[in-house]
């Protein structure tokens, strides 16, 4: 159990492949303008994620060391081409928004760099269950960015979610400013400004942790000097 522990962990905080690795930074800046477009894309990733890394573990003594990344990237691509075909099968319109950003999960380096660093030298399980959580990880600072930008920029929450749950979505926007808008954060220039926040929040709250982990001194150090005399015979 500690290392499902340990794993969940290094996808979810302390490795997340967003705030941590910085990796698939484009993507996540790019889509990430609401709550739908983000919820999409993560959705997207962690399949492609869970997919790769199971595969990949299970060919990892087959594949020779020449080949090895052009195998991953093949494995990868036809994950990415698998979550392209449902979304155009279940939403069509949100896969119309997202455009060229579905085909690019390919070269998401988060998934390429954790295929190789970790599930091309573990087992299945273990390769699955990090796949997942990096995937969850990644997802969820995805959608919080999209949930940020969305309201500063837009006022907004929940905004057309239609696109990807149906008619059952048509009342979910929440409304928090009529007709407001705040276009540094709907643009890409936000996306980094939100993003910065979120990492430095991180950072602070990792050295909070930290801090409050190391043991604290509260005796004082008390120093006893002893006098020694002595007779001379």
């Amino acid at each position: 159990m500690s290392q499902w522990r340990e794993l969940a962990r290094n996808g979810l905080w302390s490795n997340n492949p967003a705030l941590v690795q910085l990796l698939g930074l484009c993507p996540l800046l790019a889509v990430s303008g609401s709550v739908v477009n983000a919820l999409g894309l993560a959705f997207a990733t962690l399949l492609v994620m869970v997919g790769a890394s199971t595969t990949i573990s299970l060919i990892r003594h087959q594949v020779p060391s020449a080949v090895r990344l052009p195998a991953f990237v093949m494995v990868i691509a036809a994950f990415v081409t698998c979550a392209e075909l449902l979304m155009a099968a279940f939403a069509y319109s949100l896969y119309q928004v997202l455009g060229i950003f579905i085909p690019l999960i390919v070269t998401n380096c988060a998934i390429l760099g954790r295929a190789d660093a970790f599930a091309s030298r573990q087992p299945v399980l273990p390769a699955a269950i990090d796949g997942f959580m990096m995937g969850l990880g990644f997802g969820a600072v995805l959608v919080l960015l999209g949930a940020l930008r969305e309201l500063l920029g837009q006022g907004t929450l929940f905004s057309d979610m239609t696109l990807l749950f149906g008619p059952i979505a048509t009342n979910w926007q929440i409304t928090f400013v009529d007709d407001y808008q705040f276009l540094f954060f709907v643009l890409p220039p936000g996306a980094f400004f939100v993003a910065g926040l979120l990492i430095a929040l991180k950072n602070v709250l990792d050295q909070r942790r930290s801090a409050h982990a190391q043991p604290a001194n509260t005796a004082p150090r008390i120093e006893r000097r002893v006098r020694v005399t002595g007779t001379i015979k």
